[in-house]
């Protein structure tokens, strides 16, 4: 009982003051997680965001592990740190990070991110819109909140020009065969596999994760070691391949198709992909098969939806590109204080998966 008493007494546990403390807020939008690093980082060396990734990956990647991996995270784990913006005129930067490594856009996050800003009171808002501008590795992100008698009800953003490499390329996957697959960009590059077009014995529901997952994997390598190649006009750090997005028929009758995306290493998107949507945009609009101002609603593998659609069109580098606009929903899981003790075997993390 003496025990029992000063456990509910104290209420808190004792963290040695040598060991790291990073506090972090945990999100999902539609039941995509994202654990958002707000302090406890050490610091970072750059002049902009690019600068701090490269940063990340040489120095603190221990840290990424330690926080997307168990036995903190998961395999499917998704994280963000938040960083300087990369001028005055945006509000912040932000630094994606997941099983791999680093993602240089996420829809999810940004969609997060924007609700969490605005609710904790980290920005000043008013009923109806409200706008921030964010600074991602691919570029600079507006994001639009809407808020009704003080709270969230919908965020959508405008994000980088996004453009079709090509559509209707064939690559031969060991394993699986000839595929069909589109390959454009929307933050991050994708290979686009439309069941549709493809004999493949797949269907997007959650009891064909594991096939799924080596599916995408498979057609990622084939399209990295075989396609015709993908390399972004501007910047040398956003010219790779992020992952594999299958697309099929919907489940719900207020849905246009549904989304899978295998992305990073094996990870299973539980959202229908922001940047993966951006891409879709610019695929539809090469085929002349939406106009600016239509609108897709795409759902994910749990049924969640993200609406899409051109807001614009201009001139990119060698690329006709849109300028898309995503919309979801968000919402706060957690607020943590991950510790590393410097003793622990598995204090940088491990996976099984």
């Amino acid at each position: 009982m003496r025990i029992y008493n000063r456990i509910t007494e104290q209420a808190q546990a004792r963290i040695p003051k040598d060991w790291l403390q990073i506090q972090t807020v945990d999100m999902h939008t539609g039941g995509e997680p994202l654990r958002v690093i707000i302090s406890g980082y050490p610091p970072l060396e750059g002049n902009n965001i690019l600068e701090y990734r490269r940063y990340c990956k040489k120095h603190l990647d221990y840290l990424r592990q330690a926080l997307m991996f168990e036995p903190r995270g998961h395999a499917d784990m998704y994280g963000c740190l938040i960083v300087p913006p990369n001028d005055p005129k945006a509000d912040f930067g932000v630094i994606f990070m997941h099983n791999e490594g680093y993602s240089t856009m996420c829809g999810h996050a940004v969609i997060a991110l924007s609700t969490l800003v605005a609710e904790q009171g980290w920005m000043d808002i008013e009923e109806g819109m409200n706008t921030l501008r964010i600074d991602a590795p691919c570029g600079r992100i507006e994001s639009h909140i809407q808020v009704e008698k003080g709270k969230v009800v919908d965020v959508n953003f405008h994000g980088v020009p996004s453009f079709v490499i090509a559509l209707d390329q064939e690559v031969d996957v060991p394993g699986i065969g000839r595929v069909v697959y589109d390959l454009a960009y929307g933050g991050a590059f994708y290979a686009y596999v439309d069941l549709d077009k493809n004999k493949l014995e797949l269907d997007l529901h959650a009891h064909s994760t594991d096939k799924l997952i080596d599916h995408g994997r498979r057609i990622k390598q084939a399209v990295i070691e075989h396609g015709i190649g993908f390399h972004h006009p501007f910047e040398a750090d956003l010219s790779f391949l992020y992952g594999t997005i299958f697309i099929g028929p919907p489940i719900s009758e207020i849905a246009d198709s549904r989304n899978v995306c295998i992305f990073a290493d094996g990870e299973v998107d539980r959202s229908p992909t922001g940047s993966g949507v951006s891409g879709r945009m610019a695929i539809h609009h090469a085929r002349n098969e939406i106009e600016a101002g239509d609108v897709l609603t795409i759902e994910s593998i749990t049924g969640s939806l993200f609406t899409g659609s051109v807001v614009n069109v201009q001139t990119y580098g060698p690329f006709t590109a849109v300028i898309p606009e995503v919309s979801g929903t968000a919402h706060m899981t957690g607020i943590h204080t991950f510790i590393i003790d410097p003793r622990d075997p598995f204090k940088d993390g491990f996976l099984l998966r």
